[in-house]
């Protein structure tokens, strides 16, 4: 009597099954949830849904899924806006969400070891009592795992750096199940290549992320938030570029034209403020130390035409401003009823950055599109949301044609394709365009020699 052999991934499923029991789901809801993340792609159904919670199952599956050449897409939070998790070659869903372990903090020595489904959120809260705190805030409730995975920034890396810069060292389960550890505890180090750095940015296609190290941050001594409004885009981006030039060490230095100004004050119900270009900054330090650093703002933007320079200082004050920012793209999408945002995300040198801005401002005004602009303008890095009608394929184009035109600026001024959201499925096209033919092809060796099957989030970065 013949038999016939099982599917690949059925006979990885079987097997997953018996390593995790029911944490290996083949739920229609659960997949549909897994199906992609904040993007506007087509969902792709895995096959199953892996929920791991220790390095030794990611391990055994991922030995699984090389041995029958099974794709794995690692997924975190679901927040990535260029299609990351999208499983386009269906396959495992690999979801390490339930890894919320902070395994230890060495308060002296200011670093902390925990697992990838920490947020920065829960982190942050663990912190708290020792008087330390982790300072890299994308603005959602992102995990940790998944921020060293796209190289995450957000409204502190004007200060404190991206995660590349904080993060000290991974543990990283590679395509046929190896365990290796990467960097240390040290501050330096001048041995060997960098797998550290390798890992970070690389979006789940060369291992899969299962500890991380982190450089931890000491809580400031005081906090004060800064808000100032200006009658064009051109007087606010030149404040800020007058700002950086100066050396005043702002934490946070955010970019609200005034589409976006007008979003926040509707969405997040902030009072007293006009639908005008929008400067939200904070300053961290001593208590004599943020008063010298506001006061100097005010007078840079006082001389660029800024108004209305005001200070909160007491916590509440701050977090409602930060929350409004934080909102920002849910403001956006409810600006325009049934339409869902393309977000764009390209970063350029400081001196560049009203070239780029006023030059995307144009570019929008041509569109005839509602595309609002914020930005962490204190490292030349900003966004476009580009509000698209479900219901208009044709607006749907002109979308894509317009965050082609404000990618190609950027690069044309000796900027990158995406400051902070990463490649994915969304920004492929504009990776050979930035680093070359060459370049790609060495990437191309390091995913074939690392991945030889290509099992690892196929599709991403690499078209194949």
């Amino acid at each position: 009597m013949n038999t016939i052999a099982p599917l690949p991934a059925a006979a990885v499923i079987a097997a997953a099954r018996e390593l995790l029991g029911d944490r290996l789901t083949t739920n229609d809801a659960i997949r549909q949830q897994h199906g992609r993340g904040e993007d506007t792609s087509t969902p792709t159904l895995p096959d199953a849904v892996a929920f791991v919670e220790t390095t030794e199952e990611v391990s055994e599956l991922l030995k699984l899924c090389h041995h029958h050449g099974v794709a794995v897409t690692p997924f975190g939070a679901g927040t990535s806006l260029e299609g990351h998790v999208n499983p386009v070659r269906a396959g495992i869903s690999l979801d390490l969400s339930r890894m919320t372990k902070v395994l230890e903090v060495n308060a002296e020595d200011m670093d902390c070891l925990i697992e990838p489904g920490v947020t920065r959120q829960q982190l942050n809260e663990y912190l708290r009592d020792q008087g330390l705190f982790f300072p890299v805030d994308p603005g959602s409730h992102c995990t940790i795992g998944g921020m060293c995975a796209t190289r995450a920034s957000g409204t502190n890396a004007v200060r404190y750096g991206t995660i590349r810069e904080n993060v000290l060292g991974l543990e990283v389960v590679l395509s046929d199940g190896r365990v290796i550890q990467t960097g240390g505890r040290t501050r330096k180090a001048a041995n060997g290549y960098d797998l550290t750095r390798l890992f970070i940015g690389s979006e789940g296609t060369l291992g899969v992320i299962t500890k991380i190290r982190l450089r931890l941050h000491g809580i400031p001594e005081a906090m004060t938030a800064a808000v100032c409004q200006f009658p064009t885009l051109d007087a606010a981006v030149n404040s800020v570029i007058t700002t950086m030039q100066a050396g005043v060490p702002v934490a946070r230095i955010e970019l609200l034209d005034e589409v976006q100004m007008e979003a926040c004050i509707r969405y997040s119900k902030l009072e007293g403020y006009k639908p005008v270009p929008t400067l939200f900054l904070e300053f961290h330090g001593t208590e004599a130390g943020v008063v010298e650093q506001a006061e100097l703002v005010e007078a840079i933007t006082s001389d660029h035409g800024g108004e209305g320079f005001a200070w909160a200082r007491d916590a509440e004050a701050r977090n409602k401003l930060w929350k409004a920012r934080h909102d920002a793209y849910w403001a956006c999408i409810a600006l325009q009823a049934d339409s869902r945002g393309i977000a764009t995300d390209v970063c350029v040198p400081i001196s560049r950055l009203a070239e780029a801005l006023l030059g995307a401002k144009r570019d929008i005004e041509e569109s005839g599109l509602l595309a609002p602009i914020v930005g962490h303008v204190g490292d030349g890095n900003f966004h476009t949301v580009i509000l698209v009608k479900n219901d208009d394929p044709k607006a749907m184009e002109r979308a894509w044609e317009l965050d082609k035109k404000i990618v190609k600026r950027a690069l044309d001024l000796g900027g990158t394709c995406s400051g902070e959201h990463g490649i994915g499925l969304g920004k492929r096209e504009f990776l050979e365009a930035e680093h070359g033919a060459e370049a790609m092809a060495v990437m191309r060796g390091l995913k074939v020699a690392m991945d030889p099957k290509g099992i690892l989030n196929p599709g991403k970065i690499f078209r194949n």
